[in-house]
């Protein structure tokens, strides 16, 4: 990976699990690390607890994927405090694991409320901060995607495939997609995109399904990923995990 530049680095959905572990695994390298909420008490809490247990100083700015009002305040936050934004790491996200999801019968406002946040959010936070992204420091401007293994249309269509959240499942697969175009869009301003996918971690996301990895250790992807630099300007529009490049 790169330098010891520090950068600017927003995180959404920051407050609990991968973000959570994302946001502090970034702070204590040094860089300023914005944790983002779409909930003020949740996120201060987080943002306590980050400096109470380990005295990590990260910025707070309450940000609802959903909500275009509170990603431009955070935007506008952002710009006033550090003029450019190096990383964005969009990692907020829903599952509806708690709804019935089987491609078949599956309710269509199950879906609706999926993509609502795990694709239109996502695409409107990004778009929003794209020119705060153009700011940044010339050959470290970063996107990170939050994916998974069942967004890999390859992966779903063999054997070992389990479709059984296809909403969940479609709504990454969809953002994976959306990630090829916009890397290919953003590589003029050497602006990287790449998703990328934690494993199987046992969150809230799952509602802690058991035998998953610990929320620090999904991070880590997501920190490799996000500290990216200039020599690094190929390594864009691509979907990864920890070993390595994924099957679209």
């Amino acid at each position: 990976m790169s330098d010891d530049f520090k950068r600017v680095i927003l995180v959404t959905g920051a407050n609990t699990g991968i973000g959570y572990e994302a946001t502090k695994g970034l702070a204590e390298k040094g860089h300023t690390v914005y944790l983002a909420a779409r909930k003020e008490a949740a996120g201060k809490e987080a943002q306590g607890k980050l400096k109470k247990e380990h005295n990590l100083d990260v910025k707070f700015v309450l940000l609802d994927v959903g909500d275009l009002k509170t990603i431009e305040a955070a935007r506008d936050v952002i710009e006033k405090a550090e003029g450019r934004l190096d990383v964005l790491v969009n990692n907020a996200g829903i599952s509806a694991m708690g709804e019935p999801q089987t491609a078949s019968e599956m309710d269509i406002s199950v879906i609706r409320s999926v993509f609502e946040t795990n694709v239109f959010g996502l695409i409107q936070t990004t778009t929003a901060f794209i020119p705060l992204l153009r700011k940044a420091k010339p050959g470290y401007g970063t996107i990170v995607q939050t994916s998974m293994n069942w967004a890999s249309c390859t992966n779903q269509s063999g054997p070992n495939g389990d479709t059984t959240f296809a909403a969940y499942c479609t709504s990454k697969t969809a953002v994976n997609m959306y990630s090829i175009a916009l890397a290919r869009d953003l590589k003029k301003d050497r602006i990287r995109v790449n998703c990328v996918c934690p494993g199987f971690v046992t969150t809230k996301l799952n509602h802690h399904a058991p035998g998953g990895k610990t929320p620090a250790q999904g991070a880590k992807a997501l920190i490799d990923w996000s500290l990216l630099g200039p020599e690094d300007d190929e390594k864009t529009g691509g979907f990864y995990n920890e070993e390595g490049s994924l099957p679209w």
